[in-house]
């Protein structure tokens, strides 16, 4: 007997799925815009509550993190952040599929990670069918103001990207990368280190 899977084990597993009318999937967008207008909403110094709201929203987090406000996701439990993670104000985070940060990774304002994608036929698109493809970062990444990350990218580790970056392809380790389309520039060296 066929198994028939829920537009939510459709949208895990990276297949077309109903996002617009399926109640599962709309009661857990409702549960996390819950919670981030809650943080949203919080005093700056209420350092420990914010942490909670987030912990209680993200699939997975380290200990040592800070997201400061606006913030806003889809439904959470598709994030998960490394030790010592910043995001700046006006973070989005589109995670019908997952979104996996590694340590140490640093985000400027107005960044926004989108898993999220339409199809291009107008008919598909009308009926309300998306997909997702996850989005993996690694350790020691810098993201500049305004950096946009599509469906499907993964970024390797101790990188570099540009403000204003529309990051549609994956990028190397250890490159300095920017522009729209994105695209490695340079290495990064020992000439970069300011200290020495």
């Amino acid at each position: 007997m066929e198994k028939f899977l829920t537009e939510k084990e459709k949208m895990l597993a990276g297949e077309l799925y109903n996002a617009f009318y399926d109640k599962e999937l709309a009661d857990d967008r409702t549960k996390a815009k819950t919670l981030c207008h809650r943080y949203n909403m919080l005093s700056p110094e209420k350092m420990d509550e914010r942490k909670q709201i987030l912990k209680e929203l993200f699939g997975k987090t380290k200990e040592n993190f800070t997201i400061e406000q606006n913030f806003w996701c889809d439904y959470g439990y598709n994030i998960e952040i490394g030790e010592n993670f910043y995001a700046n104000h006006d973070c989005v985070m589109l995670d019908p599929a997952k979104i996996t940060f590694g340590d140490n990774v640093f985000i400027a304002p107005q960044c926004g990670f989108y898993t999220a994608g339409h199809p291009l036929d107008t008919e598909e698109r009308n009926s309300g069918l998306e997909y997702a493809y996850p989005i993996k970062v690694g350790n020691n990444v810098w993201f500049g103001g305004h950096v946009s990350v599509m469906p499907g990218v993964t970024i390797g580790d101790n990188v570099v990207i540009g403000a204003g970056s529309v990051i549609t392809k994956d990028i190397p380790s250890n490159v300095v990368a920017f522009g729209n389309p994105c695209k490695p520039v340079r290495q990064i060296t020992d000439a970069d280190n300011l200290t020495t």
